[in-house]
């Protein structure tokens, strides 16, 4: 066990700590149960702390009377004496000088909020939440008449266990602040909260498919729901539906009389809308699967009038008896004018978002909105489409002077934007070719503005020899034979005997040559003597180089599918196959090695370049490591790992949280959050959120393109 944090306490420790909690208990326990109002439901039990808390807030308590003895002692307050007690901001401020892992003064509440929510912490007047105020606040060791204080041996032992403490801690702030939002009642709630809120829940699946005003409206009034024991029933089928659920911790079974269990939900679903849409009976009863399991509940009537607001500030416009175009004013908004595109066809949004483009220097939403059809038009309205859509926007020769002029400037500043992202992409459709050079230059040269951007986006290639081996070179899509050759022969060093031919394949089974089939001994000899900081540093250049020449467009063509849209995503491909070919180095050199010794110091060895690979902000290959030292063959090394010095290990096992896929990899998502660009980002998480997003919103929606999907992208 690590750091002392993971170790049980001892049993009669454990057991009047316990006793203390369970009086503690008895003392609120009417307290949170009848609450006012909406607060009936939301805590309606105190979780007797687990081992790891009680640990954590006794080392915080002795490393405190260690180095700031005055924190705790007896306070007095309006003719009142509160004994061995702490002031709020002053715990804050000793953790912010204590710890480089605490950067802000609102982190630092989170994580003491960790301990009030296990008992381990309590305001004397018993509140549920922890503030950076001046109010009172006692450790649970404090609560006794008379405390004993810690001997030199704890203080010693706490001393060393405080870093690991202040980091687990950190990495359970988060979760314990948002539990604290949502217990505050709605009307209570900031425009701060709201957005951690939102930014938390951002990724449930069970919101997915809802608007962004939709998803606005609701973090506002969600109440947090918690229920202790595996077995209780949330409601019974027949009963009158008076809540939706979204599971945020857990499981329940779905109950059905004379069926039994049909399904289990698990977290991210939800449950109970369907009650409230159709005003109807429940279909089913809900019963938890699991202890400690947490919702998330929107009542009838709020639920019902989001419905109504949604409804009343959406616009559409029709042709011929069917919708056009769908337009949402944001519910926050008091602009007349504040409206967003939902859904519509195709030629409708882009006349939509050429309407409402400011000609003037000044940015605005509908700015954004057209960089978002820009990049994302190729899904739903190709270029051959498109190109006769701008050459039917200035306008006829009826419409007036100045609105076709002004149309026409519309047109233009659209067209250099899609020009600069697409760059020489465009030159692969005769459609586009055309547009461009016969239709849109005389028009650019009329208005006097600056030259048609090219892009010189570049692509690499793998050139094989004939032994097999490979040259990656950087070329344009565009590129001839010619310069092919000659950016070979600068690699290679000789311009003789260079052919370029073209291989294909017909098919069947092929065998692999010797040294296609990999490494029969590993490369400790050479390896060892590297730098780790040197490997490091030119594993960050090349992954740099790979990940520089990704299109975004790339990435489009990835999720959506290139065999409908027909691009080409080699970049993405290459960068993709970069992972892995880390991942399998690391697992192979290992393996390889057959001495124990020898291991131990490999196993140290590419700890170190993962950290120095996190140092620079190279993502990709830091996790490609990680997930390599975990890779089975590697894990189930006991000896070698037996072996790996505690330092080491402390390392790897802070390494391996970062990868927590508990919450939509929170801890991940947070400590990219705290990075500076550039970042090499973890490419197949970033894949995977895009895939969430395409597969949980219609592309099309009654015909209409669901825009608001391509805005999320």
């Amino acid at each position: 066990m690590k750091g002392g944090l993971e170790s049980e306490l001892p049993y009669g420790c454990a057991l009047r700590m316990n006793m203390k909690v369970m009086r503690r208990v008895e003392n609120v326990k009417m307290q949170n149960i009848l609450a006012v109002g909406w607060k009936t439901h939301v805590l309606k039990y105190v979780q007797v702390p687990s081992g790891k808390i009680l640990r954590a807030g006794k080392v915080l308590r002795n490393a405190i009377l260690s180095r700031a003895p005055h924190m705790i002692r007896d306070r007095k307050y309006h003719l009142k004496t509160y004994r061995q007690c702490c002031v709020g901001t002053e715990m804050v401020d000793w953790q912010m000088q204590h710890s480089s892992c605490v950067r802000s003064r609102l982190q630092a509440v989170a994580m003491w909020q960790v301990l009030m929510e296990e008992g381990v912490l309590c305001h004397v007047d018993r509140e549920p939440s922890f503030q950076d105020k001046y109010l009172f606040y006692r450790f649970l060791d404090d609560e006794e008449e008379e405390t004993s204080l810690p001997d030199e041996e704890e203080r010693r032992q706490s001393q060393d266990e405080l870093q690991d403490t202040l980091v687990l801690l950190s990495q359970m702030g988060p979760d314990a602040y948002m539990r604290m939002i949502l217990r505050k009642r709605p009307s209570e709630r900031t425009e701060d909260d709201l957005e951690i809120i939102c930014e938390e829940l951002l990724h449930i699946k069970a919101l997915a498919h809802l608007s962004t005003t939709v998803k606005r409206e609701l973090m506002g009034v969600l109440i947090f729901e918690s229920h202790a024991k595996a077995g209780t029933v949330l409601f019974s089928q027949g009963e009158e539906g008076t809540s939706w659920y979204i599971i945020l911790k857990g499981s329940v079974n779905v109950v059905i009389y004379g069926k039994g269990v049909v399904c289990t939900l698990h977290e991210g679903d939800d449950f109970g809308k369907l009650a409230l849409v159709n005003d109807a009976p429940r279909a089913a009863s809900i019963v938890l699967r699991e202890d400690n399991c947490h919702f998330l509940r929107v009542d009838k009537e709020d639920f019902n009038r989001i419905l109504r607001d949604v409804e009343a500030n959406t616009v559409r416009l029709k042709e011929h008896g069917q919708d056009v175009l769908v337009l949402e004013k944001s519910l926050s908004s008091c602009r007349s004018d504040n409206h967003g595109v939902m859904s519509g066809t195709p030629e409708k949004i882009l006349e939509h978002l050429l309407e409402m483009m400011r000609m003037d220097s000044q940015f605005s939403a509908s700015d954004a909105a057209l960089d978002d059809f820009v990049l994302m038009h190729c899904v739903f309205m190709p270029n051959i489409q498109l190109c006769p859509v701008l050459m039917a926007s200035p306008g006829s020769e009826q419409e007036k002077l100045d609105y076709a002029l002004n149309n026409k400037r519309r047109v233009i500043r659209l067209v250099v934007r899609w020009a600069t992202l697409h760059g020489d992409q465009l030159q692969e459709e005769d459609t586009s070719v055309v547009f461009l050079e016969v239709r849109c230059y005389p028009i650019f040269v009329g208005e006097n503005t600056v030259d048609f951007p090219k892009s010189t986006h570049p692509f690499l290639f793998k050139v094989f020899c004939c032994d097999h081996t490979y040259i990656t070179i950087r070329a344009l899509v565009s590129a001839s034979v010619g310069e092919v050759l000659h950016a070979v022969a600068d690699k290679m060093g000789s311009v003789e005997d260079l052919l370029l031919v073209r291989l294909s394949s017909a098919g069947g089974e092929s065998t692999p040559l010797p040294e296609q089939e990999g490494p029969s001994a590993g490369s400790l000899s050479s390896f060892e003597w590297m730098s780790t900081k040197d490997v490091a540093y030119h594993l960050t250049r090349y992954d740099w180089e790979l990940f520089n020449c990704v299109h975004e467009l790339e990435l489009i063509y990835h999720i959506f599918g290139r065999q409908n849209v027909k691009k080409s995503t080699v970049n993405l491909d290459l960068f993709l196959k970069r992972f892995n070919e880390i991942q399998f180095w690391v697992i192979t050199e290992v393996c390889l090695c057959p001495q124990l010794s020898k291991r131990v110091q490999l196993l140290k060895k590419f700890i170190k370049i993962a950290s120095h690979c996190k140092e620079h902000r190279n993502l990709n290959a830091f996790f490609a490591i990680v997930m390599g030292l975990s890779n089975p063959a590697v894990s189930r090394l006991n000896q070698t790992w037996e072996k790996l010095p505690s330092k080491f290990k402390k390392f790897y096992g802070e390494f391996e949280n970062l990868m927590d896929p508990s919450r939509n990899h929170r801890v991940y998502r947070l400590m990219v959050a705290k990075l500076e660009p550039p970042i090499i980002p973890f490419m197949p998480l970033l894949i995977k959120d895009m895939t969430f997003t395409h597969e949980g919103n219609k592309t099309f929606i009654e015909n209409l393109v669901n825009f608001e999907k391509m805005v999320r992208f």
